[in-house]
């Protein structure tokens, strides 16, 4: 494993854990401070703390969807064109 390597996990992991900790703030804490208070800046409308996840989890499924239904057409079709090629 190269120092390349371990700097771009080191990299997602710090990512992730900013993301996680900012999602964590918006989603879950935000509703115990009061609306005037000046933390409510910095997210936005708590709405899109549903809608988000919501839409990225339906491109995500539909993106593996399309890649296995894809990979399946493409085996089923390697595998007619042996058939084919046997019985020639």
């Amino acid at each position: 494993m190269g120092a390349s390597d371990k700097a771009l996990g080191g990299a997602m992991l710090f990512t992730a854990a900013i993301v996680f900790t900012y999602y964590t703030t918006w989603a879950i804490l935000l509703p115990f401070f009061d609306s005037s208070n000046p933390i409510h800046d910095f997210f936005p409308a708590r709405e899109w703390a549903v809608r988000l996840p919501l839409f990225i989890l339906v491109v995500g499924l539909s993106g593996i969807g399309y890649f296995v239904g894809s990979t399946v057409i493409k085996e089923k079709q390697k595998a007619a064109q042996r058939a084919r090629l046997r019985t020639a």
